[in-house]
């Protein structure tokens, strides 16, 4: 088994879920007591949102290349981005570490193909929505995403920062997302990701009237079967 290194803490909250997903695949696959190899850097997510907030996003990448290179440092043979948006530094993190990343719009883009999903709604942190990093690659691999308009967006980011960051569920919250994506499917979406990896803390994917992936999820069963491979 491959050990991973996870790069974690943007936020905590969704970082429990990659922790205990990891592990739960892990056992599934090889019965008993296993459970993954994993090297986990937490950052300190307040100065990385500020800094997001900023548009520093040199800092976030040399911040995030550190971390790559002392996870390699410790042992990991592979590397994982345990959020969507700081997924925009993956080639820092990528140079630095040196070794394989797992891309978590990767591991989308094949969970979304395996469904026979077309066009579909990204929903994510406002960064993630409208910086190409993400959107474009996944038309790279022939999927014609989009995000939903100006003002879906900004709610959007503000339940993600304001609430499921900080551990805050709010069925309130919840109805306007599930109104998002009602308006996403109007538009012609025929499928949707939940790219920021706190909305499975708010919604659940089987309950979608799309199919939907939850990029967390995604990202672990890629991560799983890198560390499991031959």
């Amino acid at each position: 088994m491959r050990t991973l290194g996870l790069i974690g803490g943007i936020s905590a909250e969704s970082t429990v879920v990659y922790y205990q997903l990891l592990n739960r695949l892990v056992r599934e696959r090889l019965g008993g007591l296993h459970s993954a190899k994993l090297i986990l850097w937490s950052v300190d997510f307040a100065p990385v949102a500020e800094l997001q907030a900023k548009g520093d996003w040199d800092e976030t990448g040399r911040q995030f290349a550190e971390a790559a290179r002392r996870l390699v440092a410790a042992g990991a043979e592979g590397l994982m981005i345990c959020a969507n948006t700081m997924h925009l530094n993956a080639p820092q993190v990528a140079e630095a570490g040196g070794v394989p990343l797992i891309h978590i719009a990767d591991a989308t883009a094949q969970a979304l193909k395996a469904r026979g999903v077309a066009r579909p709604l990204l929903l994510a942190t406002r960064f993630t929505m409208e910086k190409p990093f993400y959107l474009d690659r996944l038309r790279g691999q022939g999927l014609d995403g989009f995000a939903p308009e100006a003002a879906d967006r900004e709610r959007l980011h503000a339940i993600i920062y304001d609430e499921l960051c900080q551990g805050v569920i709010r069925e309130e919250s919840r109805r306007e997302v599930l109104g998002i994506i009602e308006r996403g499917r109007a538009a012609g979406a025929d499928g949707v990701i939940f790219g920021c990896t706190e909305i499975g803390l708010l919604l659940d994917p089987a309950d979608m009237a799309l199919p939907t992936v939850d990029s967390a999820v995604a990202h672990c069963e890629a991560a799983v079967e890198f560390a499991l491979g031959a």
